[in-house]
């Protein structure tokens, strides 16, 4: 017998009903993940002050990772893209948030602690955009289509990595199975040789 921690309630009828945990452990794409863990890994960078990562759901069955930083300078460039590369030299890439968000301070409880639920949602800015040059070709429009429904991101360009905008396996699998309805016939394998919408395209034209 050992806490699970989880947390859970009878009802009436006898059934257990689960209703959260008593930490920040929680689960992305089948791996139990520690919050905390990457919330410590944030801030032995010596340009983040602060920071609070939280599980959203973009769709159901779908969560993913946001870091939010107070940074130690406020306004920096790139900040984002620094810190995913620095958190993917550091850990596991389903440990990775898929977005982060610069702020100038966090929301408190009346108890002084942060409020999570008080959290802005990501905007455009907070996902890990290149240079914007627009799709190129019959191949890179559909490839960008299909990942502004799946990845629920405004824009794609040519040189966007469908995993800094927040792909991962499963949904990698969908857009292999949209793809093929569409008349794209991609092996899965080949997106994690050519991530970029550019190079993905150059791929499907060979196959095509």
């Amino acid at each position: 017998m050992y806490r699970s921690g989880d947390l859970a309630r009878y009802l009436p009828d006898g059934t257990i009903e689960f209703v959260g945990r008593n930490d920040q452990q929680i689960k992305i794409r089948g791996f139990r993940v520690e919050l905390g863990e990457i919330e410590a890994c944030l801030v032995r960078n010596a340009e983040v002050r602060e920071a609070v990562v939280v599980s959203r759901e973009t769709a159901p069955q779908d969560a993913r990772l946001v870091a939010y930083v107070v940074p130690e300078t406020v306004g920096t460039d790139d900040l984002g893209k620094r810190l995913y590369t620095y958190l993917s030299d550091a850990l596991p890439d389903y440990m990775v948030p898929a977005a982060f968000v610069e702020l100038a301070e966090f929301p408190l409880t009346p108890s002084g602690k942060v409020d999570r639920m008080a959290l802005p949602a990501p905007d455009g800015k907070s996902h890990l955009y290149q240079a914007y040059e627009p799709p190129l070709g019959d191949m890179e429009e559909i490839l960008s289509s299909v990942w502004m429904e799946i990845l629920g991101v405004d824009r794609v360009g040519r040189n966007d990595n469908f995993f800094q905008l927040g792909g991962n396996s499963l949904v990698a699998l969908n857009m292999v199975n949209r793809l093929r309805r569409a008349g794209v016939h991609l092996n899965i394998r080949t997106l994690f040789t050519a991530p970029s919408l550019m190079a993905l395209a150059l791929e499907a034209n060979r196959i095509v």
